[in-house]
Formats: structure tokens, C-alpha cells, sequence
């Protein structure tokens, strides 16, 4: 199904019956990348899953956003689709955004289910900052008219050996989302989330390091932390019998 919201088509599906469920992707992922998990869900509750602006089959932003702009696309969507005081499920930016609607009481959120969630910026490493500023560097060098051609391609090389694979596969303005939402930092936000909130990370995680969902540990005051030994980005799919066995036992 399609819905126009803000003039950007939106691609959902509702699965189940039951209490409403809203369940939000993260970057790069339709919801049908989740769809074990969701099916899973719809057997207790009415699960309505949407594709964020720029992925799965919705269409992109025509600016750059950030968190709070999808933020308000999702509130907007709830209303429209007359969702009132639901459960919320987000997955890393999904994640994100959903302690932003929750935070900021955009939705009347029941229970948060926050899976390797981002919304907290951590320090980036020595050599993490050596890259950024190599790159940077080579990039104001490339703009010298004499240097223009002969640095073009060693740009591109660059920023592919050094960028993170989200960064790669993004194109145009979802680039240019990608870079102000993971620069936000939501720690803020964190004591204002006053709703039963279960953290699921994978230990190894990445992209979203598990010292970050300690942390959401420590400042959300309803917090529980259920930690996945071995588990990357993606809990949900390294373990999903026990995942849903989490979310089954928090829900209920």
C-alpha cells in the first residue's frame, strides 16, 4: 500500500490485528528486509511496517534531512493512519528515530523496542580522525585548478577505501542524509524517554558499538539491556529465535 505524505510517496503494509505495532527500518533496509521478525510479531499484535523516505519502494526527500524531519514524516504517518498510542520498533535509524518520537512525545508511545539503535555519537578513534583529515585535505586539493584532474579519481579512491559501506552504496541527497544523521547526538533526549524501553545489541556491533547502548542504559530510566555474545548490527538475524523470544517476554 501507498500513502502521500508531506508529497513523498510512502510504501507500507499492515500485517496481524491486534494492538498497533509501528515498525521503522534501518539505513538502507524496506521493512521487507525484516519481514521473519515482523511476521513474527503480527502473530500478537497489528504491525504496521513502512519503508522510510529513500529506501524499499518509498521515494526519497528532495533536501537533506535529518532525524527530525523523518521524525515528523512517521508522526504524521501515525495520524493519518489513526495509530494511537503504540508500541514502537526501530532498528538503527529506525531505532533513532523512534526515541526521537518518543522523546518529544511526536507519538504516545506505549513500550520501545530499540534494536542497535543509533542516537548517540561516540569519540571516533586517533586514526579515524588521520583519515578524515586526509581526506579532506586531498579534496581541497583537488580544487586547485592545476591539481583539478590529475586528483579527481584519487578522491574517489579514497573516499571509497575509507568511507563505511553506507556511505559507498549512498547516492545525491540520501549521502548528504547520511552525513547529518550520524553526526547527531541524542544523549540529550535520553532522560526525557519515560516509557518501558528494551535495548537488544549485538556484542561485536560496529556501527552502532554496544558502549552506546550502554549508555542509553545508564540515562533511559526504564531501560533494560539484552545483549547478543558474538552478534554484529544485526541481533535480529544472528539470533532471531531468541530475539523474538525477548521482545515476546517484554511485550506481554
Amino acid at each position: 500500500m501507498f500513502i502521500k505524505i508531506q508529497n513523498l510517496r510512502i510504501h507500507y503494509k499492515i500485517f496481524g490485528a491486534g494492538e498497533s505495532l509501528i515498525f521503522l527500518p534501518g539505513w538502507g533496509w524496506g521493512f521487507e528486509g525484516y519481514l521473519k521478525v515482523i511476521m513474527h510479531l503480527a502473530q500478537n499484535f497489528r504491525v504496521i511496517a513502512l519503508d522510510l523516505p529513500g529506501f524499499g519502494l518509498s521515494t526519497p526527500p528532495q533536501t537533506a534531512w535529518q532525524t527530525e524531519q523523518y521524525a515528523a514524516l512517521v508522526a504524521e504517518f501515525a495520524r493519518e493512519l489513526e495509530i494511537i498510542n503504540p508500541i514502537m520498533v526501530g532498528h538503527s535509524l529506525g531505532g533513532k528515530i523512534a526515541l526521537y518520537l518518543t522523546a518529544e512525545n511526536l507519538v504516545a508511545t506505549k513500550k520501545l523496542v530499540l534494536i542497535s539503535s543509533a542516537g548517540i555519537k561516540l569519540p571516533k578513534k586517533i586514526t579515524q580522525y588521520g583519515k578524515m583529515y586526509a581526506f579532506k585535505l586531498l579534496k581541497n586539493l583537488a580544487c586547485l585548478p592545476l591539481l583539478k584532474i590529475f586528483l579527481a579519481r584519487k578522491v574517489n579512491a579514497y573516499r571509497n577505501k575509507v568511507g563505511s559501506q553506507d556511505y559507498r552504496r549512498a547516492q545525491g541527497v540520501m549521502r548528504e542524509i547520511l552525513v547529518r544523521v550520524v553526526n547527531e547526538d541524542f544523549r540529550s533526549l535520553l532522560p526525557k524517554i519515560k516509557v518501558p524501553t528494551l535495548l537488544i545489541w549485538g556484542e561485536k556491533d560496529t556501527s552502532s558499538p554496544l558502549t552506546a547502548g550502554q549508555l542509553m542504559k545508564k540515562i533511559i530510566p526504564e531501560a533494560k539491556l539484552v545483549v547478543f555474545p558474538k552478534a554484529g548490527h544485526f541481533p535480529h538475524e544472528h539470533d532471531c529465535i531468541e530475539f523474538c523470544k525477548q521482545v515476546d517476554e517484554f511485550l506481554s
